[in-house]
């Protein structure tokens, strides 16, 4: 079985699902000729040409609309946001158009695309190439928000997600896609290398949506995260020598609650942590979820892990992150609490 980074994983879902179908169309800002600013898209344009793998002007609401117009006709777009950060010129399409055209047609059209974008910190990108902004769209019904860890479930996930016919909102996690990352915040930039991180069959495979994957069994505590704080929450677990279980999320809407409810129940404290800033995030509404499936079997309030209420810096990055110290504090608060 080959073995890929997130990045290559990436470009074989694309790869497969292009060839696979015709109706498969694949654009964004770079995402034809120059393959990307990741290069997720590389070699893709040479392969199957620009009239299916092809550029887009700089207009985020156009490429939205784009997506949705096609996905209306027939076909299948897989449409970049160049950063998730720029994703919010596009929101009126997303929220109004892309996510209700379904329920407004009363069937007669659906918007099955995938919107794929780089998210999230940890690669020094300041306050305009950071965001995780994907509470906005866990709010909005009729689009699905989808997260992976690690590259069998990105080109898993992202298989499974333009083959479900309804909108997939899908954040790659850019820290790690060229593999894990700990969460030490002292590790040079350069050790971001690019090299490959795990198996990946070379072709057709779904990973299901709305399932977690429990990827550390523990008893002292529930971890419930997404994205590269799965690799941090593991290697604070490591570190502290706690006994955590650790649930990646993988899928944001719908999310796996029986999952999450079945190891609460059993360890009776839990963490959700994210990188997106406290209030509103998406650990909000874990944490309510939780509560009321689990209320009997807590033991300890549920302890969110975020980011701060404030943009994300740039000289201070680790001081805003959630590193792998700060998880094991976190940790440790839970199982300590009486």
């Amino acid at each position: 079985m080959p073995v890929m980074n997130m990045i290559q994983a990436l470009n074989s879902g694309m790869d497969v699902l292009l060839e696979r179908d015709e109706d498969v169309v694949a654009f964004g800002e770079d995402a034809g000729y120059f393959g990307g600013v990741f290069k997720t898209t590389d070699g893709l344009q040479a392969k199957y040409g620009a009239d299916r793998v092809f550029d887009t002007p700089i207009n985020e609401a156009a490429i939205a609309a784009m997506a949705i117009g096609m996905a209306a006709r027939g076909l299948k777009p897989i449409a970049e946001i160049q950063f998730a950060d720029y994703i919010f010129p596009a929101i009126d399409q997303i929220v109004s158009e892309m996510s209700r055209i379904r329920y407004r047609s009363a069937g007669q059209f659906t918007s099955g695309c995938v919107v794929r974008t780089p998210w999230g910190g940890g690669i020094r990108g300041g306050q305009t190439h950071s965001m995780s902004p994907e509470a906005f769209f866990t709010h909005v019904p009729g689009v699905q928000v989808v997260v992976p860890s690690n590259p069998y479930d990105a080109k898993g996930l992202l298989i499974a997600s333009l083959e479900s016919g309804d909108p997939v909102i899908f954040f790659e996690p850019k820290r790690i896609y060229n593999g894990p990352f700990d969460g030490v915040p002292d590790k040079p930039l350069s050790s971001w290398a690019k090299h490959p991180k795990g198996e990946v069959p070379d072709g057709h495979y779904t990973v299901p949506l709305g399932k977690a994957d429990i990827v550390r069994e523990g008893e002292a505590c529930t971890v419930v995260t997404y994205g590269t704080l799965v690799h941090v929450a593991e290697a604070a677990a490591e570190a502290s020598g706690i006994d955590a279980e650790i649930i990646d999320l993988r899928t944001l809407v719908p999310y796996d609650i029986e999952t999450i409810a079945k190891s609460v129940n059993k360890t009776g404290r839990v963490v959700v942590a994210h990188e997106a800033p406290r209030t509103s995030g998406f650990g909000a509404e874990l944490a309510a979820q939780i509560q009321e499936e689990c209320f009997y079997a807590l033991e300890a309030p549920v302890f969110r892990l975020t980011g701060w209420d404030t943009p994300y810096p740039h000289a201070h990055e680790w001081a805003y992150f959630p590193t792998r110290d700060r998880f094991a504090r976190a940790m440790k608060t839970v199982t300590e609490a009486a």
